[in-house]
């Protein structure tokens, strides 16, 4: 292995590191931290009306509503508040407010909280004033200030013409303000995871109105997030031209002018995402939109993700003026993303899942991974099977880099009599071992290119099973339930039989999470080491012996699928190094090296 090489390594094992200590010391601690903070936030707080809203700007406004603020409440004594409409579909439960026609009660039927069959189904939007409050609000606000009209705010009670939504049967809402403008709201769903609402005004007055079409995304409260770093969490949206609009919560606080938070264009979306779920609304593709991410503090933080229209909907006497708007709420699934996007005419839609910067590779693994999946009917048996596929397409560069090797290591008697020459004459000693490698025609670099060219290809499948909801709670075999969970077990608890939590322990809790998996991995990988000579330098050397360990202690808390993935990859790289060094003529030292550190041991 050539100083470039180990230096490499090197630098990619402080890189592992360093984002292993950043996860472990400080994201996951600001997260257990915030939630602590919100939980006793949330027994406390006084929360809010939300219909009080102030404008912002002629295109970009809330409405205007009454009420005072509000304890925290039971989720079932906030839901009792105001009638309500069931929603029963396939995917869906829930119900609509008809105080205010809020969409603030919404279950997913096929997800539960974790992998037992008994775990409560998870709950996706909460009313106002429990302890998550997550809600979808929609409708017209005006900028007249004399005479305006009056328009259906927040506390508005509608009527309706059924008790129930399903996939089959749509409701329609009424309301009439008695001064001429009657307002009726026709919601359908479909079996997935979109909410189709028309608006439509009719004018029976003798004067024309101007009204501008909003919808409006609130959280309150910090959401909890996952912790990690390399996904996002807040707020998103397309707008236009302008390509995803993504900030986090923190951002969007800190950013006090609102027209840097503000963008507008020709159709789009625009919410929130969260690691599986999303909640985003979507107007006319048509329709010339401003869109504003805004937070404020009152008794809690308050998000809100505005849409609205740029341009007034202007109703004639005796017209009637409709508009219509898309809702999704719901599981991030690929294929269902997809379907919207072509058919509902929402651009980008995908990208309510944060594939990456590595985009192009990351969606064509998920592909990958799924046609696997279909034909085997098992996740962790597709991820194998991609790893010899990945295998396979390398497998020219990486004969090539093991023949490099090859050679390098058939050279190293000559290497170390250079090193003995020249002592500690280091720039001596690099400059003769470049003419070394120059008059055997061996490329130093040709063991880095396989490394190299692999590094998007972890990444990606990193993120395919961090982001993927269809990777959420995917069992394999034995004991991993979840390949997008670390390996419950532990040897630090005994494999179970000691009952106590070591990740609490100060300072190293982090790091006292190790599966079984991860710690095959640590032996493949040490394997994969023997493999080589031994580096001549003895930072170097000390270095590389424990860098299998401190990889195994890293990984013990990653995505048990990636950790499978990065085993089985080890054993195939071993398995194709020993057959390249036997067809070179090279003397395969791995058994030599193991009695020798067993030796010293």
């Amino acid at each position: 292995m050539t100083q470039h090489n180990k230096n490499w390594l090197l630098a990619i094992a402080l890189s592992m590191i360093f984002i292993g200590l950043y996860d472990h010391f400080y994201l996951q601690p600001q997260v257990q931290k915030q939630r602590q903070i919100e939980a006793q936030q949330a027994k406390e707080a006084k929360l809010p009306k939300l219909g009080a809203a102030t404008k912002t700007a002629p295109s970009v406004a809330a409405p205007a509503g009454a009420g005072a603020t509000a304890a925290v409440k039971p989720r079932e004594a906030a839901l009792a508040e105001s009638p309500r409409i069931a929603i029963d579909t396939r995917s869906l439960k829930g119900s609509i407010a008809l105080k205010g026609a809020r969409i603030d009660d919404l279950s997913l039927k096929n997800y539960r909280q974790t992998v037992e069959p008994n775990s409560p189904i998870i709950v996706l939007l909460s009313p106002e004033n429990t302890e998550e409050p997550y809600f979808v609000d929609s409708g017209f606000f005006s900028l007249q200030v004399a005479n305006a009209p009056v328009i259906p705010d927040t506390e508005t009670l509608w009527t309706a013409d059924h008790d129930k939504l399903t996939a089959s049967q749509p409701v329609t809402l009424a309301f009439d303000n008695g001064h001429g403008l009657r307002f009726k709201r026709k919601i359908s769903v479909d079996d997935e995871y979109m909410f189709t609402i028309e608006d439509s005004v009719e004018n029976a007055d003798d004067k024309a109105v101007q009204l501008f079409p909003y919808s409006r995304v609130t959280r309150v409260g910090t959401p909890k997030g996952s912790g990690y770093a390399a996904l996002h969490e807040g707020f998103i949206g397309v707008i236009g031209d302008q390509g995803t609009q993504e900030w986090k919560y923190d951002k969007v606080e800190k950013e006090t002018d609102a027209d840097k938070r503000t963008f507008r264009g020709k159709g789009g979306w625009a919410g929130f995402t969260d690691k599986y779920w999303g909640v985003v609304t979507a107007p006319d593709p048509d329709a010339l939109i401003d869109v504003r991410y805004s937070a404020s503090t009152l008794a809690q933080k308050v998000y809100d993700a505005q849409v609205a229209s740029a341009e007034p909907k202007t109703i004639e006497p005796g017209k009637t003026q409709t508009t219509q708007l898309h809702v999704f709420a719901g599981a991030k699934e690929v294929d269902v993303l997809d379907s919207y996007e072509k058919n509902d005419n929402l651009k980008g839609f995908d990208r309510l899942i944060d594939w990456g910067w590595f985009y192009f590779i990351t969606r064509p693994m998920f592909r990958l991974i799924d046609f696997l999946y279909r034909i085997l009917g098992n996740f962790g048996l597709a991820i194998l099977a991609v790893t010899v596929v990945v295998k396979l397409a390398f497998l020219p560069i990486a004969n090539a880099s093991y023949k490099s090797m090859a050679k390098i290591k058939s050279i190293q008697p000559k290497i170390a009599a250079l090193k003995e020459q020249y002592g500690d004459d280091k720039q001596k000693f690099n400059q003769e071992q470049m003419e070394l490698y120059k008059r055997e025609k061996i490329n130093p670099l040709g063991g880095c290119i396989p490394l190299l060219l692999q590094i998007p290809v972890f990444f990606s499948l990193y993120k395919v099973l961090v982001v993927t909801i269809e990777m959420r709670q995917a069992p394999f075999f034995g004991w991993i339930r979840d390949l997008s969970a670390p390996d419950p077990t532990n040897i630090f608890t005994a494999f179970g039989l000691i009952h106590w939590d070591p990740t609490k322990v100060a300072l190293f809790g982090p790091y006292l999470v190790l599966g079984i998996w991860p710690m095959l991995m640590g032996v493949t990988m040490w394997l994969q080491m023997k493999m080589n000579p031994e580096p001549t330098d003895e930072i170097q050397k000390s270095m590389f012996s424990w860098m299998p360990v401190i990889f195994t202690f890293t990984m013990g808390s990653f995505a048990s699928g990636l950790v499978i993935y990065w085993t089985w990859n080890n054993l195939l790289s071993v398995t194709q190094q020993w057959i390249i060094y036997k067809r070179a003529g090279q003397k395969f030292e791995l058994w030599d090296n193991l009695r020798k550190t067993f030796s010293k041991a």
